[in-house]
């Protein structure tokens, strides 16, 4: 993978190359990397310029400096200076699972032509879920982080709802699961990088946010997982309502990962999007 160096440390990303329809950058989540959007991808590539970083989220692979800012803001900080570095511009953000993308609209938003939210942290949803809340605090608790993510050496642990199966409607190939985790199970500097994250949580991080996301004036779409349980339906459709030009819709078989669950409707949605939207 091409990698570039940033003011946090090493960041590794996919990239498509040129594509007519403009540029579309991919936001992961929590754990995992690029290859959780390798079927949108799939989709997209012809037609799009497709880049996919790896944040350092707990599925980086390159452990960030000690004086890295990993809180939420941080994160969404080192994306936009990642958007920076490659000069992308009049990009299509597109975000999953983690509200990273939430963060930057009224702050650093230059390179934004469009936003779109799929299936995310938003609002009072932060942490998400029993996945989110257990995660937090296990990180506050001395060893509690390396013994919660034990379980995911078990794949009848991962697919349990209190788990990774509560994110999917369909499942999740437990070998996508290992190079997930991989990271986090074999290298301490990146569970401190994970630690460091969750520690810095606060509750109210998408609740402010959202202020600023009523003043983002750019075309929006939020397309919720259908079947979302850590993500509920209603907090895409109140997230959809409070922006300007916000467009709501659902994307059927599709839990919170929507990009593993149904890429061929979200990539879709997308092309539809960023076509009407010009």
């Amino acid at each position: 993978m091409p990698e570039i160096e940033l003011s946090a440390g090493t960041i590794e990303y996919t990239d498509t190359g040129q594509g007519a329809g403009g540029t579309v950058v991919l936001v992961h989540g929590l754990a995992f990397d690029d290859s959780v959007w390798d079927a949108v991808v799939a989709e997209l590539r012809e037609d799009f310029r497709v880049v996919v970083p790896v944040l350092p989220l707990g599925g980086h692979r390159r452990p960030m400096r000690p004086s890295a800012d990993l809180s939420a803001q941080g994160v969404a900080e080192l994306l936009a200076e990642f958007l920076d570095r490659l000069d992308l511009r009049e990009v299509t953000l597109v975000q999953n699972d983690a509200g990273t993308a939430q963060l930057l609209p009224g702050v650093r938003d230059e390179r934004i032509a469009r936003l779109v939210l799929t299936s995310c942290e938003a609002l009072d949803n932060y942490p998400p879920g029993v996945q989110g809340r257990t995660l937090v605090a296990a990180s506050r608790v001395p060893g509690g982080l390396f013994l919660l993510l034990q379980s995911f050496r078990v794949p009848f642990l991962v697919a349990m709802g209190s788990s990774l199966g509560g994110m999917t409607a369909h499942g999740i190939p437990y070998e996508r699961v290992r190079r997930w985790y991989r990271p986090l199970l074999t290298d301490r500097a990146i569970r401190r990088d994970l630690a460091r994250f969750l520690r810095s949580t606060r509750k109210d991080t998408y609740l402010r946010a959202a202020e600023r996301l009523r003043h983002f004036d750019r075309p929006a779409l939020v397309a919720w997982g259908a079947e979302d349980r850590m993500m509920p339906p209603a907090t895409g459709r109140r997230l959809a309502e409070l922006l300007p030009r916000g467009r709501y819709v659902e994307i059927p078989g599709a839990g919170t990962l929507v990009p593993v669950d149904n890429p061929a409707a979200l990539a879709g949605e997308l092309r539809r999007f960023i076509g009407e939207s010009g």
